[in-house]
């Protein structure tokens, strides 16, 4: 009888203690409740204030053949005085073409992505890999940026671009090689990766700026 009041007892323990870690599990998940618009807010947003700095790393970079160092100065509208603080967002296509889909709290998002936020010289850099393109498409290979500047709402500016991509020398194509000069990166290979650089100056490219 003895046994079965100490086993009863243990039970009861064991059960109070459960619900206080899951009533502490659930106070957690409170803390970090999501925004309203969470599922519909650009992707710009969706990254840890503690953990950007001016330097990030694709997904999957180190398995990468065509391993792609991108850097680059971020001007003030006037082209010269560097913008600090400014966060740039990159999402990409792997080497095949297509959006690698992933999902993190019921929201989709595109596996190739990065965050940087400019340094006191306006600075970032990249480390990703150079994208192919669909091949049932006409697409060029490109990389696709947002920009979010202090105290404004965010802004897509225009794609990345590759110089050896074919279709900028194709005629029938839709944009033209002499069009879109300041956003094709051109490609050095140096200690086994590509290297580019591309430079940005604030509202140039954004009509409505």
């Amino acid at each position: 009888m003895k046994n079965l009041i100490n086993i009863f007892c243990l039970a009861c323990l064991i059960c109070s203690c459960h619900t206080i870690i899951a009533q502490e599990s659930a106070s957690a998940d409170n803390l970090q409740e999501k925004p309203e618009d969470y599922k519909k807010r650009s992707p710009i947003y969706d990254y840890s204030e503690k953990q950007l700095n001016n330097t990030d790393t694709i997904p999957d970079f180190v398995s990468k053949r065509n391993k792609l160092k991108i850097e680059g100065t971020i001007y003030e509208s006037d082209g010269v005085t560097p913008a600090k603080n400014v966060l740039l967002f990159i999402h990409q296509a792997d080497e095949d073409g297509n959006f690698e889909l992933k999902k993190y709290n019921k929201k989709r998002y595109v596996h190739h992505r990065g965050w940087v936020k400019t340094d006191a010289d306006g600075h970032y850099t990249f480390y990703t890999f150079v994208p192919g393109k669909y091949i049932y498409g006409n697409e060029l290979k490109q990389i696709l940026p947002i920009i979010k500047e202090p105290g404004k709402p965010e802004y897509k500016i225009e794609t990345f671009l590759f110089d050896d991509d074919p279709l900028l020398s194709n005629k029938r194509s839709k944009v033209k090689r002499e069009d879109v000069g300041d956003r094709i990166l051109k490609l050095d290979k140096k200690e086994g990766l590509f290297v580019a650089k591309r430079d940005i100056i604030l509202g140039k490219e954004v009509e409505s700026y």
